[in-house]
C-alpha cells in the first residue's frame, strides 16, 4: 500500500509539472503572439527619422532602441488586458460543448486563472515602473561632471524613478489611511505589496473607468460617423456618373475663371510699370514722374484689385469643394453594387443592434441591482471553468458577450481620440514622436485594463472578475456601482437621442424662425 500511495503521489507531482510547464509554455506563446501585433502597429506609427537622427550617436540610438521596446510591451499588455474577458467566456462555453475533448484539455481554470495574474502583474509593471522609466531615460542626460554614455543615464534615471517612487507610495499610505484602508502605522511600508500597491492600481482603474464613462457614450456616437465616412452610401434615386460629369465640368470652368483673373492682373501690372517715365524731368533728382492718365486710372486699378483677389479666394475655397465632391463620387463610381446596397445598411444596423442591446442590458443590471437580484461585481471567490454556461442563451449568448465586450472597447477608443484635448495626442501614421507613443500606450493600458471592470459593472456579462481585479475595493460598494449604471445608461441614450434628432431640430428651428420673421413684418406692416 505504501508503494501504491507513493507511485500516485509521484504522478500527480509529474502531472502537476507537466501542466505547470505547458501553462507556462502557453504564457510564452501568447506574449510572443502580442508583442509581434503591438510591434506592428506602433512600427505603423512611430516616426522614421528618428533612427536616422541618432545615426552617429550610439548611446541614443540604444536608448532609442530600448524605449521603443518598452512602449510595444506595454501595447501587448493592453492587448492582453483588453483580451481577458472574451477569451474566458469562449473558454468556458468550449468546456462546456466539448467536456471529453482530447484536444482541449490544456484549456482548463489553472490557465484561465493564470492568465488573469499575469495581465494584473504586467499592467502593474508597465504602469508604475516600465513607462515612467521609459520616459526619464529617454530624457536623462546624465549628472553633471560625468563622461557622456549609458551608464550615467542610468544612475540618473534610477535616482529620479527612486525619487518619484519614494513621493507616490507615501502619497498612496496617507489616501490609504485617509480612505480607511489600513490605519497609518509606522511600518507601513512592510504592508508595500498586500496594501499599498493594490490600493495604488485600485485608484487607477476607478479612473480608467471614470475616463470610459465619458468616452464611451460619446464613442457611440461618433462610431456612427466613423462608419459613415469609411463605407460607401447607397445610391438612391442618383445618377453618379451624370454628377460626376457636372463637377468635371463645373471644375473645369473654375479654372479657366482662375487662369483669366491671372492674365488680366498680369497685364495690369504691365500697363502700371510701363505708364512709368525715368528720373529728373524737372521734378526734382530721384523722383519719379507719372502721366495724368495714369494717374487717373491708378485708384480704378487699385480697387479691381482687391475686388479679383475675393474673387481668387471665393474661387478657390469653391475648387477645393469641388475636388472633394469629385473624389467622393469617382469612389462611389468605383464601389460595387453589393457594397452600396448591403454592406453599409448592414453596418448601420449592427451597430444600432450593439447599442441597443448595451442600453438594455445596463437597464436590466440597473433594476436587478435596485431589487437586490445581481451581486456586486467584487467577486473572492474560486471559479471553475466548464461547470455552466453563464448566459441564459448559451454558447449564442456568450458569443453575444463577446462582442458586446469588443465593441465596447472599439467605442471607448474612438470616443476618447474624437475629445478636443486629445486632438494634439492622437497619434499618426509615420508622424508619432516617442513621447506620444509612450502617452498613448499608457492611454491604451488604462482603458484595457477598465474594460473588463466596466464590463462587469454594466452588466454586460455574469462572468466573475478574477484574480485581483476580482479583489479591487471599490467594486463591493453599491452606491458607486449603481450611480455608475445610472449614468452610463442616461448619458448613453441622451448621446443617441440627440445624434439622431439633430437634424430634425435644426429643420424646425430654422421653420419657427422663419415663421416668426414673417409674423414680425406681417404685424409691422399692419400697424
Amino acid at each position: 500500500m505504501d508503494e501504491e500511495e507513493e507511485e500516485e503521489i509521484t504522478d500527480l507531482k509529474l502531472q502537476l509539472f507537466h501542466n505547470t510547464v505547458r501553462e507556462h509554455i502557453i504564457f510564452l506563446l501568447l506574449i510572443i503572439l502580442l508583442y509581434f501585433s503591438s510591434y506592428v502597429v506602433v512600427s505603423r506609427f512611430r516616426r522614421r527619422d528618428r533612427d536616422d537622427l541618432y545615426s552617429n550617436d550610439e548611446d541614443e540610438v540604444l536608448v532609442y532602441r530600448i524605449s521603443f521596446w518598452l512602449c510595444t510591451f506595454t501595447l501587448a499588455v493592453a492587448e492582453g488586458a483588453a483580451m481577458l474577458l472574451p477569451v474566458s467566456i469562449a473558454s468556458n462555453e468550449v468546456l462546456l460543448l466539448y467536456p471529453n475533448s482530447y484536444y482541449v484539455k490544456w484549456l482548463n481554470s489553472s490557465l484561465i486563472q493564470g492568465l488573469w495574474n499575469h495581465v494584473f502583474l504586467f499592467s502593474n509593471l508597465s504602469l508604475f515602473i516600465f513607462l515612467p522609466f521609459v520616459y526619464l531615460f529617454s530624457e536623462s542626460t546624465g549628472f553633471v561632471g560625468h563622461k557622456k554614455g549609458i551608464l550615467p543615464r542610468v544612475y540618473e534615471t534610477f535616482t529620479v524613478f527612486m525619487l518619484m517612487a519614494v513621493i507616490v507610495l507615501v502619497l498612496t499610505a496617507v489616501l490609504s489611511a485617509v480612505f480607511g484602508i489600513e490605519k497609518f502605522q509606522f511600518f507601513w511600508f512592510l504592508n508595500l505589496g498586500s496594501v499599498h500597491l493594490p490600493f495604488l492600481y485600485s485608484c487607477v482603474s476607478f479612473l480608467g473607468v471614470m475616463l470610459m464613462l465619458i468616452c464611451t457614450p460619446y464613442g457611440f456616437v461618433r462610431l456612427f460617423g466613423v462608419v459613415n465616412q469609411v463605407l460607401v452610401r447607397p445610391m438612391l434615386l442618383r445618377d453618379v456618373n451624370e454628377e460626376f460629369s457636372a463637377f468635371y465640368m463645373e471644375e473645369a470652368s473654375v479654372k479657366r475663371k482662375l487662369a483669366h483673373i491671372e492674365l488680366h492682373n498680369v497685364s495690369i501690372s504691365d500697363a502700371a510699370n510701363g505708364g512709368r517715365l525715368g528720373n529728373g524731368l524737372g521734378l526734382g533728382r530721384g523722383r519719379t514722374f507719372y502721366p495724368q492718365p495714369l494717374l487717373q486710372h491708378s485708384q480704378p486699378h487699385l480697387y479691381q484689385r482687391k475686388a479679383m483677389a475675393s474673387d481668387v479666394g471665393e474661387l478657390n475655397d469653391r475648387l477645393r469643394e469641388l475636388d472633394s465632391e469629385r473624389k467622393e463620387l469617382d469612389k462611389l463610381r468605383k464601389s460595387s453594387t453589393f457594397q452600396r446596397t448591403f454592406v453599409y445598411p448592414l453596418a448601420m444596423l449592427l451597430l444600432l443592434f450593439c447599442t441597443g442591446v448595451t442600453i438594455l442590458l445596463v437597464v436590466q443590471n440597473t433594476l436587478e441591482l435596485l431589487i437586490g437580484i445581481k451581486a456586486l461585481p467584487l467577486s473572492t471567490r474560486q471559479f471553475t471553468l466548464g461547470i455552466s454556461s453563464l448566459s441564459k442563451l448559451g454558447p449564442f449568448g456568450a458569443g453575444l458577450e463577446v462582442c458586446l465586450i469588443f465593441y465596447l472597447g472599439a467605442t471607448s477608443v474612438v470616443g476618447f481620440y474624437s475629445m478636443p484635448f486629445m486632438r494634439n495626442v492622437c497619434p499618426k501614421r509615420r508622424q508619432t514622436s516617442l513621447p506620444q507613443l509612450m502617452l498613448n500606450c499608457g492611454f491604451m493600458l488604462v482603458l484595457s485594463s477598465a474594460l473588463p471592470l466596466l464590463s462587469r459593472i454594466i452588466g454586460i456579462t455574469n462572468f466573475d472578475l478574477l484574480g485581483d481585479f476580482g479583489a479591487i475595493e471599490w467594486l463591493g460598494n453599491f452606491q458607486i456601482v449603481l450611480l455608475y449604471n445610472l449614468v452610463f445608461g442616461t448619458t448613453t441614450a441622451l448621446c443617441l437621442a440627440n445624434k439622431f434628432t439633430a437634424t430634425v431640430r435644426r429643420e424646425l428651428r430654422a421653420r419657427l424662425v422663419e415663421n416668426y420673421v414673417l409674423f414680425t413684418n406681417y404685424m409691422s406692416f399692419i400697424n
